[in-house]
């Protein structure tokens, strides 16, 4: 594998100079940029006590029942890449934003934007991926809506789910939970969607693959539940990674958290790409992995009962939640020293999920 970037991923500044009254691709890197858009346009039109949790999903009271509540749009380019497709992708992300409730997912909605020309085999694949995930997580997809845009105005395909799942455990997890003495959990490597990703479209051609890890949490989730411990905070890292996802918690619950690198994995392969991209893994795309923070007492049987699923045979604790009025995100690296690990600033991987 060559040692130098391709030129279509040429160094670039990660903090765009600010757009003034124009929106940036930083805007949707799921970082700063982006927190400052919510809190500048959308937070003050719309506020209330469910959106101001800034959760991946909305917990509602329903007729004495609790439904999560989520929606999210998926814009990935290319739309195939090794292990999933947007359709995947779209299916397992919202069954994920949901699961991070500890909700148990139920219905689905799909609305596709295609641009003119858009081939109807690949759009075809896409729907029967679509159905295959949600018929693997048990969901149904029982609505929708179709729009079809000029030629040049949509990069074939986007696609946006809604879905809806039912909170069935007396727990309140969310991001402003976190407290000192909580251990952090991680389900496995990092990383790998992202790189999965960013190899095939500049078809780096390597000899060791690198693969998406697109898969449902909801059943891992589950299984943590079941044992009884006391969950306070769930998130599965996408856009931003987990620095960012855990960033989001520190300053939601205004405490610090300490990673540990060593207990961090990252893929050989995926930290060859990272390497020759200039990319920190820390802030790379998950679409599999979920970030768990529990009671230190708690972390033993929450960690027993993630190893027995595929998705958490690699989980381990890689961090703590401490105080710090600053809220912080502080790794102690590999070599002793310690970094504060901020929001990723800008746009690092567009087009990702």
């Amino acid at each position: 594998m060559s040692s130098e970037a391709p030129a279509m991923f040429a160094p670039a500044c990660p903090l765009p100079l600010d757009g003034g009254d124009r929106i940036l691709l930083g805007h949707g890197s799921g970082g700063k940029m982006t927190a400052e858009l919510i809190a500048r346009c959308f937070l003050p039109a719309f506020a209330n006590e469910y959106l101001d949790k800034l959760d991946d999903q909305a917990v509602v009271a329903v007729n004495g029942s609790r439904l999560a509540f989520t929606t999210d749009a998926y814009v990935v380019t290319p739309l195939f890449f090794p292990g999933g497709d947007i359709g995947a992708l779209a299916v397992n992300g919202t069954v994920n934003d949901l699961a991070t409730a500890g909700a148990r997912p139920l219905y689905l909605s799909a609305a596709f934007i295609l641009e003119e020309g858009f081939a109807l085999g690949d759009l075809e694949r896409i729907v029967a991926s679509m159905r295959a995930a949600a018929a693997a997580a048990g969901v149904l997809l029982v609505t929708g809506d179709t729009k079809v845009v000029d030629r040049g105005k949509a990069d074939g395909c986007f696609v946006t789910t809604t879905g809806i799942g039912l909170v069935e455990h007396p727990q309140q997890i969310s991001a402003d939970r976190a407290r000192p003495g909580d251990a952090v959990i991680l389900s496995g490597p990092i990383a790998d969607h992202g790189m999965a990703i960013m190899a095939a479209r500049a078809d780096l051609g390597l000899e060791t693959p690198v693969t998406s890890d697109t898969a449902a949490l909801h059943r891992l989730v589950a299984g943590v539940l079941a044992t009884g411990a006391e969950v306070h905070c769930l998130r599965d890292p996408t856009r931003g990674g987990v620095a960012t996802a855990l960033n989001e918690i520190a300053r939601r619950s205004k405490v610090g958290i300490v990673l540990d690198e060593t207990a961090i994995a990252v893929r050989e392969p995926v930290r060859g790409v990272c390497e020759l991209l200039g990319l920190d893994p820390l802030y790379v795309a998950n679409e599999g992995k979920l970030l768990a923070i529990v009671p230190e007492a708690d972390a033993a049987r929450v960690l027993e009962a993630m190893h027995e699923h595929p998705e958490g045979r690699d989980a381990r604790v890689v961090g703590a939640v401490v105080e710090d009025e600053a809220a912080l995100v502080v790794l102690e690296t590999t070599v002793g020293g310690r970094r504060i690990m901020d929001m990723l600033p800008g746009e690092q991987l567009p087009r990702i999920c």
